[in-house]
């Protein structure tokens, strides 16, 4: 491809003025253009700085097929934007996100309240212009301090110190006091007087993730870099200002992977993946996060033109791929030429999932959440985690129709022509509710992935599941149904019990007053329970232990995934991993995958899960959740053979995480069983045409064999000779005897046929 490199190229030294300081370098552009030379294509630098109809010029003269852009802008709050906008008009595809999306991401505070409307954190904030300079002075601008002002419309950290020359105040850009912020908002906006964001400082660490389209196995998002600054009595905040940014790089070094927890790093990468659908951007793109102490993730911006310079955090991330500074700029040229349709996978040999003639039609059955009060719909599923399921489908070639539970789905799945259902639907009511879905499937004759309903229905009734369980030695509980507060304990069952809804999932109807001591107060929660939940109670013997959770993953032969150990912070006599637990789950616990067992317990866990899995005939996914007793007993609590999937939350996911298993793939894995039987389905439906086509061929052959037969039988008696000096029928001339009387007919019924006396003898020729 002929390709145009529009780019900003930075003539003034950044160490005496902040005006080009988002510009690149003369080293940055020659390794860029010499990348792109290097993946095969031919390259012109165009430098944008100057009037547009010398661009508009150039690009006419080089008419590229695809434009690799990397310019800034010179002034304006839509600085970036005026690029994109014109290759637009032109109708020449470039790299990057497009003109709306580099106007909004330059903007902090639209960036801010956009991501904010969909539930993604940030630290709260006001924006501060000259007309509204002196009520925010005099009223204050309502926040915590200390607070943080920076530029609303600049990157590179323009007009950010924190210390040394060109800091305003004690401590820079970082106010301590709201007496000193005046004065700071005042050089600020004399600087910058489209506005300034004043925002609440959070302490934390600075994480950078970045993105790029088409790259590793979790939607492009990159694993995350960890920014590690010097701090120090002239710079006691840790904030990537302007002169550590662009004067003093030698004093920040990056770390990556980051060094923070699992559990944060995948939330880190689900809410990242949400920020980049939100805000549109494509390509390529660098989302700043801080993560506090306590482990909340606080977004800070966008960067829809991130440094492309060799030693920027983009690359230190690539490499953990294995990908080079020059790979790394032929994929971000790469998806912009398949995303216009430049050139096809195999021109650029990028590798793609084996495709099919064509795309298969997946149906995806779930039920939404909607209300967030209470627990009534706490086994659904938010929107975000449908969104990322039907995404990650999307990503391997699937076309997805989404088709919610509700009553209308069995007119509405009849409808859809789908050849597969990819099935997280919970069900709405009563003790078969999660069958639901899979016996219309299955009613219908459409494949579907997960257990079938057989299965569904008796996992999810806990005390039929449990007896399955006995039946196959596998250890559980003791227990006990009541469907009243009044019936007999039965004296098998020793205090400490604990109750719970026999027909539920995701620990509803699990709280504190759960795990009981006396018969008094396993009455009343039992009464709870069956006023709220309208079902039957199972009373269980409470197991004091340790508490894990192990994933499986196939069908004959399930894949058992390291068992995730549930840890909790606080030191309870007995602790429940129950529904508010999860609900705050960072408050109450955290989570430790691969758990800390011997060999021996390890292997133990992971044959009972592997018992429990055949037992219940599960398939395709479950979760298998066990406590350890202090003599190393093993008792399964229960089976979830529809276990949650939400990024960075459900605990199959953690633990599919943990082991290097990216959310496309688990979802991948999950699918390929029921893509097995969907393959099996059509082989047996061709077969069976098969069979049905050779058996028509058969009796249309018999039918004309038959016929031929006939038409052969007919032909024979034609030919059938005639009796000696027997003339034709219309030869014959009526015959009389001698005596002139006629001859008489024949008595065997044929009346045609007349019976001539022939004489022995010739008669005398005279």
């Amino acid at each position: 491809m002929k390709v145009a490199f529009t780019h900003n190229l930075r003539l003034t030294d950044v160490r005496h003025s902040e005006k080009e300081a988002e510009f690149d370098s003369v080293d940055t552009v020659n390794a860029i253009a010499t990348a792109i030379e290097a993946a095969g294509h031919e390259v012109e630098k165009v430098e944008v700085s100057g009037p547009a109809s010398t661009l508009l010029e150039r690009l006419e003269a080089i008419d590229p097929d695809l434009i690799f852009n990397t310019a800034e802008g010179q002034q304006g709050k839509l600085r970036e934007a005026l690029y994109p906008a014109l290759f637009e008009e032109l109708g020449i595809p470039y790299t990057g996100s497009d003109a709306y999306v580099n106007a909004l991401t330059l903007d902090k505070w639209m960036t801010k309240l956009l991501v904010g409307r969909v539930g993604v954190d940030t630290p709260r904030a006001c924006l501060v212009h000259p007309r509204n300079f002196d009520s925010v002075v005099e009223r204050g601008p309502g926040l915590a301090f200390p607070v943080i002002v920076k530029p609303n419309h600049e990157g590179s950290s323009k007009g950010i110190y924190t210390g040394g020359p060109g800091a305003v105040g004690r401590d820079g850009s970082v106010v301590r006091e709201p007496k000193d912020l005046a004065a700071v908002l005042k050089a600020a906006l004399r600087s910058y007087p489209d506005g300034v964001l004043v925002e609440e400082y959070v302490e934390g660490t600075d994480v950078l993730v970045g993105y790029i389209e088409g790259v590793g196995h979790d939607s492009g998002i990159l694993a995350p870099v960890e920014l590690l600054l010097e701090t120090s009595a002239e710079r006691p905040y840790n904030v990537w200002d302007y002169r550590l940014k662009n004067l003093e790089p030698g004093k920040v070094s990056f770390r990556c992977p980051a060094g923070i927890p699992r559990d944060i790093a995948a939330r880190l990468r689900t809410i990242s993946s949400e920020v980049i659908r939100t805000l549109g951007m494509r390509d390529i793109a660098r989302l700043d996060f801080r993560v506090a102490p306590d482990g909340r993730i606080y977004f800070l911006e966008a960067n829809a033109i991130p440094s492309l310079a060799p030693t920027a955090a983009l690359f230190v991330a690539t490499s953990q791929l294995g990908m080079g500074y020059g790979q790394t700029i032929a994929s971000i040229l790469n998806s912009a030429a398949l995303r216009s349709g430049l050139a096809t996978a195999s021109q650029l040999g990028v590798t793609r999932r084996p495709g099919r003639s064509q795309p298969i039609r997946v149906g995806f059955t779930y039920n939404v959440k909607r209300d967030h009060d209470g627990d009534d719909e706490a086994e659904w599923d938010p929107p975000e985690t449908i969104i990322a399921i039907a995404n990650a489908l999307a990503r391997q070639g699937h076309i997805v129709v989404h088709l919610e539970a509700t009553p209308d789905l069995p007119r509405v799945l009849a409808e859809a022509d789908v050849d597969l259902i990819f099935n997280i639907a919970e069900g709405v009511e009563g003790r078969n509710r999660e069958a639901q879905v899979p016996a219309l499937c299955e009613l219908l004759g459409v494949p579907y992935t997960g257990s079938d309903s057989a299965t569904l229905a008796i996992a999810l009734d806990k005390a039929l599941a449990k007896k399955v369980l006995l039946q196959h030695d596998i250890l559980t509980p003791k227990f006990q149904l009541m469907e009243s507060p009044r019936e007999r304990l039965s004296p098998d069952m020793k205090f400490p019990l604990i109750v719970k809804p026999n027909a539920e999932g995701s620990s509803k109807g699990i709280g504190a007053t759960s795990v009981v001591d006396t018969e008094e107060e396993l009455r009343a929660a039992v009464k709870v329970c069956v006023e709220r939940y309208r079902q039957p109670a199972l009373i269980e013997e409470y197991i004091a232990g340790r508490e894990f959770t192990v994933g499986l993953l196939g069908d004959k032969r399930p894949r058992v995934l390291p068992p995730m150990e549930i840890k909790f912070k606080k030191d309870t006599e007995r602790p429940v991993y129950n529904y508010e637990v999860k609900q705050e789950w960072e408050e109450h616990v955290y989570y430790e995958c691969p758990a800390k067992l011997t060999d021996a317990e390890q292997k133990a866990m992971e044959k009972i899960a592997r018992a429990t899995f055949w037992a219940l005939d599960c398939r395709d996914v479950a979760r298998v959740d066990v406590r350890m007793d202090a003599d190393g007993r093993i008792y399964v609590l229960e089976v979830n053979p529809l276990p949650g999937l939400t990024p960075g939350y459900s605990d199959l996911v953690l633990i599919a995480q943990a082991i290097g298993i990216q959310y496309d793939q688990l979802i991948a894995e999950i699918m390929a069983g029921g893509l097995r039987r969907m393959r099996e389905k059509r082989r047996e439906e061709r077969e069976s045409d098969k069979k049905e086509a050779a058996k028509a061929a058969s009796d249309v052959a018999a039918k004309y064999e038959k016929a031929a037969e006939k038409v052969a039988a007919d032909k024979a008696a034609k030919r059938m000779p005639r009796p000696p000096f027997e003339k034709p029928r219309d030869e014959r001339r009526p015959t009389v005897r001698t005596d002139g009387a006629p001859l008489s007919q024949s008595s065997d019924g044929d009346s045609d046929r007349t019976v001539v006396a022939v004489p022995t003898t010739p008669p005398t020729t005279h």
